[in-house]
């Protein structure tokens, strides 16, 4: 069954299956809304990596990386980009989908000149693609989280070389 899956960028016509998704896959709005507003926001938005994942024309996955900032103690900073959120409908949980998604937007955000991403959370599926704890390049988050949770990818090599610092994120997170 998932052999049939299509993952691509997208469209108009996702977006309230998107809001519905992340709605069911998080309990709660607060995701939902973060893409939505992530999407107004010209300076951050990235249109090819919001990325969903269909089958059957039914969207069942998505994720989102957008534009964050690094910024080091002596206020250098440095363009990364950040996965979040990532949601599959739960039926399709745990069946591959979210994988491919991330696949999918780690070879995109490649291709489109992205050095690095920063992501928060599960500290044992993420390191799976090559996520590892943030803090060896001495990257912290704005807030307390497990330094395990809070994890990036160089996307090429040496992407992170002489990169430290705090990231920042766009204000949209600031509601979730």
């Amino acid at each position: 069954m998932i052999n049939q899956l299509i993952v691509r960028t997208e469209t108009f016509d996702d977006f309230e299956a998107v809001f519905n998704i992340n709605h069911i896959a998080f309990g709660q709005d607060g995701e939902a809304k973060l893409v939505e507003a992530l999407r107004k926001n010209l300076a951050v938005f990235i249109p090819k990596l919001s990325i969903v994942a269909t089958l059957n024309d039914e969207v069942v996955g998505h994720i989102l990386f957008t534009k964050i900032t690094i910024k080091s103690d002596t206020r250098t900073s440095y363009e990364s980009i950040a996965l979040a959120p990532m949601a599959v409908k739960p039926e399709f949980q745990k069946s591959g989908i979210g994988g491919q998604l991330i696949t999918k937007g780690l070879e995109e955000a490649r291709d489109l000149g992205f050095q690095s991403v920063i992501v928060l959370g599960h500290e044992h599926y993420y390191p799976k693609f090559g996520f590892e704890p943030a803090v060896r390049w001495n990257i912290k988050a704005p807030f307390e989280v497990p330094v395990n949770a809070f994890m990036a990818i160089e996307l090429v090599a040496d992407g992170l070389k002489d990169v430290s610092g705090t990231v920042i994120y766009p204000k949209e997170f600031d509601g979730v």
